[in-house]
């Protein structure tokens, strides 16, 4: 039933918009006067004006009911429930046990365990392990204090 509903709603409202587009304006007067409005005639001696206003009208009144129709049924659905609703009437998912933690690394970066390194492409070339330099190898750069850092120039 609602979905014929919504079928004839959608009909009126096509046939609604085409009845106000061939509907003449107020400023369309002056220019029938001078010889264009001959389409009048297929209408009858009152024009158009009478025909599509009346149409319009009748149109326009089973297009509000039509949209009554369909928010009453709409009303008639009842609620939904909410997500949070849904989550708590759910029976409780065991969360599967935490993997052991990784021994610590000596780092100032934090580590997560939870993300394994990302695998190299395969098109990436390999570093060997002695092309890279050791930690004792690399210069120790002082660390600057905010009271000796140099101030900037204006």
């Amino acid at each position: 039933m609602e979905t014929v509903l919504v079928v004839i709603h959608l009909f009126l409202a096509i046939g609604l918009v085409g009845l106000v587009l061939i509907q003449h304006g107020k400023g369309a007067d002056m220019g029938a006067a001078f010889g264009s409005g001959a389409s009048a005639t297929v209408f009858g001696s009152a024009g158009a004006g009478n025909f599509l206003s009346r149409s319009t009208a009748v149109l326009a009144t089973l297009f509000f009911l039509t949209s009554l129709a369909l928010a009453y049924f709409a009303m008639q659905k009842g609620e939904e429930e909410s997500l949070l609703e849904k989550q708590q009437a759910a029976p409780a998912v065991q969360q599967p046990a935490p993997a052991p933690a990784a021994p610590a690394v000596p780092s100032d970066l934090p580590a997560v365990p939870e993300v394994a390194a990302p695998a190299a492409p395969a098109d990436a070339p390999s570093v060997p392990p002695a092309a890279a330099p050791a930690a004792a190898e690399l210069p120790e750069v002082p660390a600057v204090k905010e009271s000796e850092a140099p101030a900037p120039a204006q």
